[in-house]
């Protein structure tokens, strides 16, 4: 025998069955609930993102402009080849925000969309829609999604500003579906199919910057991915899924993307 042999049977011999960790699944999380938990976000890198600026604290090794990065984990996507997801809830909301550097790193408040809020407020010269105590509203499309990879995971895309169209088109893509069933045409669940969001380089009179570009891969054929999917549409739809969204400069686009 010789000494790569020996040694890999060693590291062999230290390692666990899976079998002996699904013996006991779910120990040790008994008492978290989803206010534990931060949900992680996919968003797209620009020139102004902290994480491609080695001086930030919050700089990622080998994080360019374009590419995707899920705000938990730090773990990066090629933005050229994207990534596949499962859309599984749609809500839009009007984030409100005060001017950075006089917040924290959270919202002043959550407003749904079908609230009158957004008639109380001016567009200001910056095209901001500024409310009397001199807050503003973003326009934000949440897309709640399974991120798919070698283990299915749970995460939220957040598009606002320049990419509402992008957020429009998918939901236009989504409701077109149409399946043949026993009893006629019907809208599947948007859950039923995968999406493929690559980045693409945009522009306008002021400036150049990332943003997202979705279509359609096809239909979910694995039924395990599919009920981890259907689980995770129905936990938004009773509301126990609670989103923790962060600072402004983290969670929006450069000021390009305007």
């Amino acid at each position: 025998m010789n000494q790569e042999t020996s040694i890999a049977k060693k590291e062999n011999a230290g390692a666990l069955s899976t079998n002996i960790f699904e013996a006991d699944a779910g120990a040790g999380s008994q008492n978290m609930t989803q206010d534990d938990l931060a949900l992680p976000f996919l968003k797209v890198l620009g020139q102004l993102s902290p994480e491609v600026n080695k001086q930030n604290a919050k700089f990622i090794k080998g994080a360019e402009p374009g590419m995707i990065v899920n705000s938990v984990t730090k773990e990066l996507y090629d933005g050229s080849k994207g990534i596949d997801v499962i859309p599984v809830h749609y809500e839009r909301q009007y984030v409100e925000w005060q001017d950075r550097g006089q917040s924290g790193n959270a919202p002043v408040a959550i407003h749904k969309a079908d609230s009158d809020i957004i008639s109380t407020t001016t567009r200001d010269k910056s095209w901001k829609d500024r409310l009397p105590n001199g807050n503003y509203l973003e326009n934000t499309a949440n897309h709640f999604v399974i991120l798919l990879g070698k283990t299915p995971s749970t995460a939220l895309i957040s598009m606002k500003a320049t990419q509402l169209k992008v957020s429009r088109k998918w939901n236009s893509l989504m409701m077109g579906l149409k399946l043949q069933g026993k009893n006629g045409l019907f809208t599947p669940p948007t859950y039923s199919h995968i999406y493929n969001l690559k980045t693409v380089q945009m522009s306008n009179d002021k400036g150049t910057w990332f943003g997202w570009d979705v279509s359609k891969v096809g239909p979910v054929t694995d039924k395990g991915v599919y009920a981890i999917a259907k689980s995770f549409a129905e936990k938004n739809n009773k509301g126990l899924v609670k989103v923790k969204h962060g600072s402004e400069e983290e969670l929006k686009q450069p000021s390009l993307n305007l």
